[in-house]
């Protein structure tokens, strides 16, 4: 198992959060997405690591933005 987190900004509701957390589920190997709605913290865990790339790429998919790593 490999866990990373996140930072994402422009989520402001729980909405956000479920879009964001559907789209990061998406990718292949990813078993949970976590996501703090107060810190803008997306912890996603996987069976092994997952490219930070296509994590950026559902969040930005999701219309937020990967403010790090």
């Amino acid at each position: 198992m490999s866990s990373e987190t996140y930072t994402v900004s422009g989520m402001t509701c729980g909405h956000c959060v479920g879009t964001v957390k559907t789209e990061v589920g998406k990718i292949s190997g990813v078993t949970a997405v976590d996501v703090d709605l107060a810190t803008g913290k997306v912890t996603v865990t996987a069976n092994e690591p997952v490219e930070e790339a296509r994590v950026r790429d559902a969040v930005e998919e999701a219309g937020y933005e990967l403010t790090s790593a």
